[in-house]
């Protein structure tokens, strides 16, 4: 957040150049203000660090524990030795193992009786808890790295614990944010004074102080509140200057134009919009109508009905002599919209052709995979304004492509996209075109207003009449494999009463399995003795084989992958589509925009190896038409594991904002605005933002007051000088393109 001389020295400068590579590398730190603000995740008191009973599985953690006992084992007929050692703590015991040239050193100094802090990753193997090559420093006794010393520090205050990686143990962190301390002095404090005092907050150079050496419970809560607000006001003034900025902009009203297209269009609908779609509609119709560009982000469920809500605003700027682009993430997707929006148009999708109706546009698809001469009529009937609406991937974004008059622009699933292509498809209309976002993730209130804080946020949270539930069931397939059996026989079931089913698998397993590395057989060997989960993840092509062969002999089967000739992807697609694949056997490239009404189940294999949103995007893939939905969850994670808990919430709930809850508190603070922003590190590092609500909300609040008073920021230099440091090259490019 701070951005001053003496925080800017690089790490090298102060810790030598060993430890700063270490954590430039592993950790994403390079100056002393980085560091700095490497805030500990938790703090230990005397004793309480010794909860051995309480360790999550893969993470890395510090422990404090007394040695019970060690032995030197064989392993690989005697070729191979390991150390294993067994910690006590009081609450429970706890497996270190070390391997070959590794087990001199711990075996001379982990001695049963001594007392040590380890830090390393828990993994489970013959389901206990342990820890592989762990690093480690002695409490007592010779020999000890510092030992009187880490025992002083142990015993006399609260003890930080802070986000550590493998080749950097919690404590070597701890010495080193000892030798830049001192410069926290000199930070500069990004809050206004005014408002500091106004909510008794400390200043920030004693706020860096206490967070990372205080000596109260008192003084952690108070760094953290302060800390809190810098990140939550600083990032909010950012948002508060684009919405600003965005306000200024010109931008070509788009009123309702009655007896048009988009009532044409809404006379031949066979059903009613549900509520949702129809408030929805009515706001995106108000932004479209004003003299600058709408900003809207939409969320909606999977099947929501998103593509009409979107196909409507189209219609409404094709009214007004506009034309409107909707950009897919996918080939297979562009195809798809392209579909649906020309069944759904009819006549209306065929201007200018024989047959089509008197108000009707044409409806373009442009692609990369295109011939020539498809793709010379696609631009120019961009060109030449004939096309009202057109829908495509990146294709979109090249040179070549010339709109007539661009309105407005709708961005599918804008999470796939990088910044750069929605700008240069923004920067192809006379004038700035409105701009519309899709997601069917949902995104939290306090997310959305931290992530897209610029955008103006509408949810479809109704799902349309005619579609049907969705149950969920985890699979264990190592504890009971006859589950997968009958989740085998299930989908034989549904195939059998007329149905399909998909299979979705992590990997795609062709030529992405690179040949092993020498040393990796010995390495390997080790790895199963400790216990990792090293499996690959289980591949499409594998699976299809197996199925074929197996379980759903009989049945036809087919791959599908993003690897594969856009034009075979399709042909795969449109046969699964038409009913002639029974299975379809895929990675997550159906995840978005795949319409199949008659697929009713879904397997995911490897179910923990995808994240809790992902999976709920994916078995939005079923259920959408009369009858009823199946989503087998299959995972070999035992029972205990985190995973395991992931699945059992989405296999819980068919609500995606409760699941995205679920997701983000699962996930480490600040994931969200590195995942959803620039893929930048994050630089939510104390915010977290669905227990921090009411700071957001408030900082939000602050923050447009702040810019609407002085938009330069001419009367807050320190906060220049921290929006500066936040908005980094990609992260600035990220917001100004919103």
């Amino acid at each position: 957040m701070v951005c001053v001389s003496a925080l800017d020295e690089p790490l090298k400068k102060i810790l030598g150049g060993t430890t700063a590579k270490v954590m430039a590398e592993h950790l994403g730190l390079h100056t002393v203000g980085d560091l700095l603000h490497h805030y500990p995740r938790k703090y230990a008191e005397r004793g309480e660090l010794t909860r051995l009973s309480d360790l999550p599985l893969d993470e890395h953690v510090t422990v404090v524990a007394r040695v019970a006992d060690a032995r030197v084992l064989k392993f690989n007929n005697g070729r191979g030795q390991r150390l294993e050692v067994t910690l006590t703590d009081g609450s429970g015991r706890l497996q270190l193992v070390f391997f070959g040239k590794g087990i001199h050193k711990p075996h001379k100094d982990l001695l049963p009786g001594r007392r040590a802090m380890f830090a390393g990753k828990v993994s489970v193997f013959n389901r206990k808890l342990q820890l592989a090559h762990p690093e480690y420093a002695l409490l007592d006794g010779e020999g000890g790295e510092g030992g009187e010393e880490a025992v002083d520090a142990f015993a006399g205050r609260l003890m930080p614990i802070y986000p550590a990686c493998q080749q950097m143990a919690s404590w070597k962190i701890g010495k080193a944010v000892d030798a830049v301390l001192p410069s926290a002095g000199e930070a500069l404090d990004p809050l206004p004074a005014a408002l500091r005092e106004g909510r008794a907050l400390l200043p920030l150079p004693e706020a860096l102080e206490k967070i990372h050496r205080p000596r109260t419970k008192a003084d952690i809560e108070d760094a953290r509140s302060r800390l809190k607000w810098d990140e939550a006001f600083v990032l909010q003034v950012a948002l508060a200057r684009r919405r600003l900025a965005e306000t200024q902009l010109p931008a070509t009203p788009r009123p309702l134009t009655p007896g048009g297209l988009l009532d044409a269009f809404d006379a031949k609908l066979p059903f009613t919009l549900t509520d949702g779609q129809q408030k929805v509609s009515r706001e995106i119709f108000d932004d479209l109508a004003t003299d600058h560009p709408m900003h809207r982000l939409l969320q909606g469920e999977v099947g929501s009905g998103k593509t009409m809500v979107a196909l409507r605003a189209m219609l409404a700027v094709v009214d007004t002599g506009g034309q409107a682009a909707m950009l897919a993430p996918t080939e297979v997707l562009a195809q798809q919209h392209h579909r649906s929006i020309t069944e759904m148009m009819g006549e209306l999708a065929e201007g200018g052709m024989l047959g089509g109706a008197e108000h009707g546009t044409k409806v373009v698809l442009l692609t990369g995979s295109m011939g020539a001469a498809a793709r010379r009529q696609a631009l120019l009937d961009l060109v030449t304004g004939e096309a009202g609406i057109v829908i495509g991937t990146h294709a979109l974004i090249e040179d070549k492509v010339q709109f007539h008059d661009l309105g407005l622009v709708v961005v599918d699933e804008q999470h796939r996209f990088g910044v750069e292509q929605r700008d240069a498809l923004r920067g192809k209309g006379k004038q700035p075109p409105h701009l519309l976002v899709m997601t069917a993730t949902p995104i939290p209130r306090t997310v959305a207003m931290t992530v897209f804080g610029d955008l103006e946020t509408s949810v479809l949270d109704q799902l349309p009449a005619g579609r049907s539930p969705i149950t969920s069931h985890v699979v264990p397939a190592k504890e009971k494999p006859h589950f997968l059996a009958r989740a085998w026989e299930r989908v034989r079931e549904e195939v059998e009463s007329g149905h399909q089913a998909y299979v979705v698998c992590p990997r795609i397993g062709d030529e992405e399995d690179a040949p092993k590395a020498k040393g990796a057989k010995k390495k390997d060997a080790e790895e199963a003795a400790a216990g990792e989960d090293k499996r690959p993840p289980l591949a499409v092509l594998d699976v299809a084989g197996q199925l074929v062969k197996g379980p759903l002999a009989g049945l036809r089967v087919e791959a599908l992958h993003g690897r594969m000739h856009p034009d075979d992807k399709d042909a795969v697609m449109r046969r699964f589509a038409a009913g002639e694949v029974d299975a379809l056997v895929a990675t997550t490239v159906i995840e978005v925009g795949v319409n199949v009404p008659n697929a009713t189940a879904m397997v995911i294999m490897d179910a923990d190896r995808f994240g809790v949103s992902q999976l709920h995007q994916l078995r939005g893939r079923v259920g959408r038409g009369s009858a009823p939905g199946l989503c087998l969850l299959v995972s070999e994670m035992p029972e205990a594991s985190p995973a395991r808990a992931r699945l059992a919430a989405v296999a819980g709930t068919l609500d995606g904002f409760e699941l995205s809850r679920i997701d983000l508190e699962q996930r480490r603070e600040g994931d969200v605005l590195g995942q959803a922003q620039s893929g930048a590190r994050t630089s939510l590092r104390m915010l977290a933002v669905i227990e921090d609500e009411q700071v957001i909300e408030a900082a939000r609040e602050e923050a447009t007051a702040v810019v609407a008073a002085d938009p330069e920021l001419a009367g807050h230099p320190e906060l220049r000088i921290a929006l500066q440091a936040l908005l980094d090259a990609e992260r600035e490019q990220y917001l100004d393109k919103g």
